[in-house]
């Protein structure tokens, strides 16, 4: 079997879970990269800085953005595009309505990150998670 190698710095990795287990994260292939335990665990790491952890998780859901591009999804379609097996695909699904035309795409997206979408602003040393509730406020006044 092949090792794998940390996408930093290309020594021997551990698998690192974009969105934690605890945070609602699933055990599925574009949920995780590879990490020495240095980049996985050590002062500059998603587990003992925030900037880093955010980053890692705006890169992950700019990918499942960019493969989900339609507005509906059916959980065959689901499997197929995200790599999932037939229960992960269930337990992402499980709580959403499921319209005529299939699952929304952003409660999908908001499911496979662990019910809370990034943004850029998060990743700036000086926002505090405690302020305000992100999702509200786009949900409310943006969109």
């Amino acid at each position: 079997m092949q090792e794998e190698k940390c996408i930093v710095c290309g020594k021997p990795g551990e698998k690192h879970h974009i969105v934690f287990k605890c945070q609602g994260g699933l055990d599925f292939s574009l949920n995780y990269v590879y990490l020495c335990s240095e980049h996985h665990r050590g002062r500059h790491s998603p587990h003992r800085d925030k900037k880093v952890d955010i980053s890692y998780k705006l890169k992950f859901q700019k990918e499942i953005s960019r493969i989900l591009v339609k507005k509906y999804y059916f959980m065959d379609e689901l499997i197929k595009l995200l790599f999932l097996n037939p229960s992960q695909a269930r337990t992402i699904c499980k709580k959403f309505k499921l319209y005529k035309e299939g699952y929304k795409r952003e409660d999908i997206i908001q499911r496979l990150m662990g019910g809370k979408l990034y943004y850029e602003f998060m990743v700036d040393k000086n926002y505090d998670e405690s302020m305000n509730n992100v999702d509200d406020f786009v949900e409310h006044y943006i969109i």
